[in-house]
């Protein structure tokens, strides 16, 4: 009999205990307006996040701007030859224009970083402003364009990384300056650390002006993923498939430097140095989209 009243005790206790509880809550929200739950935005994961990476010679930040957060990574790199390549920095600012408009586009395995300019210095002394610009802010002087090509140090970047690195290089019928040593330069040791760091899957280089994709090697040849690249992306965006580049003996340059350490790379080339075929890149761009899946 006593269990029997104990357990009814309990009971009514918890029953006017839920009852307090409700009239306190009717009483605190009386004469308030409930506001519904946010809804998640899936566009949001893929806004993209900003990096600086280093600075140049003269204290101009590289920035890389990541997008995605799969575990292929794919990397998209303009303007290592600075304002005489500048056509490059801008194909890399509409790539990320069009993926902050779309985000949903970067398939869930990928995460994309482009770094639109790796010689800001280079840019700054064609273009004379920093950060974003367009074609009207150029100088139209070919041989301010010309010495564009190259670092605050003299240096041509694409020369300065250790792939049969040596002091002096060429470019077209040029002798250029490597650098002191390789990695000499703010600009490659901070794309060097970048890619040390993040080990992406594959790495694309925007340039100017040869209309074709290269593959890229180094004392051990070409790699087979980096045929499937470039042809992927040749054959998306009708630039023409180059496996050797052999107009002219090339030293340290960053591909072949990519190559050396197990990692893809490809230079595409635009056909001119004022356009950037969009459209074309774009298709390139969407077939390693797909690619990447397959190869991995």
């Amino acid at each position: 009999m006593r269990s029997f009243s104990l357990r009814r005790i309990v009971t009514v206790i918890g029953i006017l205990a839920v009852l307090g509880i409700g009239v306190f809550v009717f009483f605190s929200l009386r004469g308030k307006t409930l506001e519904p739950l946010p809804i998640p935005d899936e566009k949001t994961e893929n806004v993209g996040t900003h990096e600086v990476i280093g600075t140049s010679v003269q204290g101009r930040t590289i920035d890389a701007y990541t997008y995605g957060t799969g575990a292929i990574h794919l990397l998209f790199v303009g303007g290592i030859h600075g304002g005489y390549e500048w056509n490059s920095v801008l194909l890399a600012y509409q790539f990320m224009d069009f993926l902050t408009a779309n985000p949903t586009i970067i398939p869930t395995n990928l995460t994309i970083t482009v770094i639109p300019s790796a010689n800001p210095d280079g840019v700054f002394k064609v273009v004379g402003k920093d950060g974003r610009f367009t074609s009207a802010d150029v100088s139209s002087s070919q041989e301010v364009a010309a010495s564009g090509r190259f670092n605050a140090h003299g240096v041509d970047l694409n020369r300065n990384f250790d792939c049969k690195w040596k002091s002096e290089s060429t470019w077209r019928s040029q002798i250029v300056s490597a650098g002191t040593s390789a990695f000499s330069e703010p600009e490659t040791t901070a794309l060097r650390d970048f890619i040390l760091k993040d080990t992406p899957s594959a790495v694309v280089f925007w340039h100017s002006q040869s209309n074709a994709v290269y593959a890229s090697e180094c004392e051990k040849g070409i790699l087979p993923e980096t045929l499937s690249v470039m042809n992927a992306y040749a054959g998306a965006s009708g630039y023409p498939a180059v496996t050797i580049f052999d107009a002219y003996p090339i030293t340290g340059d960053a591909e072949g430097w990519l190559a050396s350490i197990n990692i893809p790379a490809v230079t595409v080339e635009l056909q001119t140095h004022e356009t950037i075929e969009w459209e074309r890149n774009l298709a390139g761009i969407k077939a390693l989209f797909t690619l990447y899946p397959a190869v991995q």
